[in-house]
């Protein structure tokens, strides 16, 4: 055969390689194309179809009806779509119905209130006891009533014992209430939802009800859980007979928590703290055993747990050799933790409106007079302090300071 028949050859045959393979990708070009046109048809479908009204089930008939409740009007008897299941329909469940004929045509997932699922922490707290001075037989308790029954529950198995419900924290405001609870958070492994006793409070006839039970719903699901109630006081007054309708709805949110707290669903891994400044105005009711069972008294620091108090705030303050912690835990006597705080910050500050890189213990005893002055409190004896400081035939009222 000439060499040129071969070249032809050789060329046709490239040629139509070169084809097959351009028709492969028109192919897959034309597929690609047709799931793209699906897609769009899809699209188009859903934007021109009515939406789904929302319900929830109240009942299923034994003739494979069901009784729901619609949001956007009364209850209803609605047929079933053979596309859902029956067994998965059951009171309390959340269903949509097509706006035609109001068949349930979806099972809706179980959704949190997004106001309930706020209230979680998803970031524990570092606080530890170690971070709390002072208040050791509160953090005994609190770690026997809260967190031993959370880790170690087969001891109370094996005892035959019920570990308490719930723990009451009261006492003078800023004596480290909230701070046990954070050290509570920070310690347990547990799901932390942190609520106000006023977020509880709603205008709406039974909303506050309704997020009280959202709550606990919510601990129950994610168990082990501890919901801590700050200010509980807001809803937990004492009830009265005559009142405006906005005390009313108050009473009716206590009731729900009440009820919450001793009811017919048992809490099981679920434990209750509440913190309150007045305990002399909550409601009887919620004080006796069964629902807070252990109601903790949360003291002002004692002269030790003042000195630990300090120890804790100014660890990672530069501190001139001359400030004694122990002399300031003994002079700020009454002073809470809170007091305590400010007074370590607005020494930093004497510090540094003096431009110095460490603080004195006169700058201490200037944050003390001035956080503490206004506390009606006795004469404190300083002596010890302004002994080598005094001038030559002071007077021994110089020698004292009020607070």
């Amino acid at each position: 055969m000439p060499r040129d028949s071969y070249a032809d050859g050789d060329a046709l045959r490239d040629y139509i390689f070169h084809l097959e393979r351009r028709i492969r990708e028109l192919e897959a070009e034309r597929a690609e194309l047709r799931r793209e046109l699906r897609r769009y048809r899809m699209e188009v479908d859903k934007l021109l179809s009515p939406p789904l009204i929302e319900a929830v089930v109240l009942a299923v008939l034994p003739d494979g009806r069901a009784v729901v409740k619609s949001t956007t009007g009364p209850n209803l008897v609605v047929n079933i779509s053979s596309s859902v299941d029956p067994k998965k329909l059951t009171p309390g469940t959340y269903v949509a119905l097509n706006q035609r004929g109001s068949t349930i045509v979806e099972v809706l997932p179980e959704r949190e209130d997004p106001y309930v699922k706020a209230m979680e922490v998803i970031e524990k707290p570092r606080v530890t006891f170690e971070d709390i001075g002072g208040l050791e037989e509160q953090k005994r308790e609190l770690y026997e009533a809260v967190i031993l029954p959370l880790t170690k529950p087969q001891l109370f198995r094996d005892l035959g014992i019920e570990p308490p419900r719930g723990v009451l924290l009261y006492g003078p405001p800023g004596c480290g209430k909230t701070l046990l609870a954070k050290a509570v958070a920070a310690m347990s492994n547990a799901t932390f939802i942190h609520v106000v006793g006023s977020e509880f409070v709603h205008k709406y006839v039974g909303e506050g009800a309704r997020i009280v039970r959202e709550v606990f719903k919510m601990a129950r699901r994610k168990a082990p859980a501890i919901i801590f109630i700050d200010e509980i006081d807001a809803i937990a007054a004492k009830r009265i007979d005559i009142g405006t309708s906005g005390e009313r709805e108050v009473q009716r949110t206590l009731m729900q928590l009440l009820a919450e707290l001793d009811g017919f669903d048992p809490l099981g891994d679920v434990k209750v703290i509440a913190a309150t400044n007045r305990i002399d105005i909550l409601d009887p009711a919620l004080l006796r055993p069964g629902r807070f069972d252990r109601l903790i008294y949360v003291p002002p620091p004692d002269e030790k747990g003042r000195l630990e108090i300090f120890k804790i705030h100014t660890r990672r303050m530069k501190l001139a050799e001359d400030v004694d912690l122990h002399y300031l835990a003994r002079i700020t006597e009454g002073a809470t933790g809170a007091d305590i705080k400010a007074i370590v910050m607005e020494a930093g500050y004497n510090a540094l409106r003096r431009g110095s890189n460490k603080v004195s213990m006169s700058d201490f005893m200037k944050a003390v007079e001035k956080v503490l002055k206004k506390r009606r409190r006795p004469y404190v004896e300083t002596s010890e302090y302004f002994e080598n400081s005094m001038p030559t035939g002071s007077s021994v009222e110089s020698n004292v300071m009020h607070i």
